[in-house]
């Protein structure tokens, strides 16, 4: 009976709470297609240009959170309401390619599906009720993925190294991520 309850449990989290496990997933899945990987030369080349890509966009929006502070508006949130997501994905995509996995790009495709679309929307209602009106302006203009180059704001702004590794760990997160694409390099 108590084994149920919590495989129960884990049921309604998976299906009403799946943000618990949003990072989770997605360290889980880019470790499995670095330590599977079959990388292709062909592809694995796009695919590191795109997931280095990821690591930057990441860099650069995890510099200019003001987590619950402050609503970021600058640098790459000029661009996109969730800047860190559009790193996920360019990281995601990037792995998938380079890792050379067939099964790796749809398991990505169904990773981003089934956590993307709810933490976009919680995370905008969140920041919604902390900075009602701000953010109302900001959403009109700013798109959550695709970025709009025609702007409001200053795509310049403060990006603080110290907030980078201080909100996210995102240097120490780069390094590993670094570290991941030069293992499926060596396995060419």
């Amino acid at each position: 009976m108590i084994k149920s309850l919590g495989f129960q449990k884990l049921l309604h989290d998976i299906r009403h709470r799946r943000d618990r496990y949003r990072q989770f997933i997605g360290i889980s899945f880019l470790l499995l297609v670095t330590a599977a990987g079959n990388p292709k030369g062909l592809l694995y080349w796009p695919g590191f240009l795109l997931a280095v890509a990821g690591i930057a966009v990441r860099l650069w929006a995890s510099g200019h959170i003001k987590k619950d502070k402050m609503l970021a508006t600058d640098g790459p949130y000029t661009y996109v309401r969730h800047p860190l997501y559009v790193g996920n994905i360019l990281l995601g995509i990037g792995f998938s390619l380079a890792c050379g996995l067939w099964w790796g790009f749809p398991l990505f495709v169904g990773i981003l599906i089934a956590f993307y679309p709810q933490a976009i929307k919680s995370e905008d209602e969140k920041l919604r009720q902390l900075f009602t009106e701000q953010w109302e302006n900001w959403r009109m203009h700013t798109r959550a993925l695709i970025p709009r180059f025609k702007t409001v704001g200053s795509p310049g702004g403060s990006w603080s190294f110290y907030q980078s590794l201080r909100q996210n760990g995102e240097p120490i997160i780069a390094l590993i991520l670094l570290a991941c694409l030069y293992y499926l390099y060596l396995k060419l």
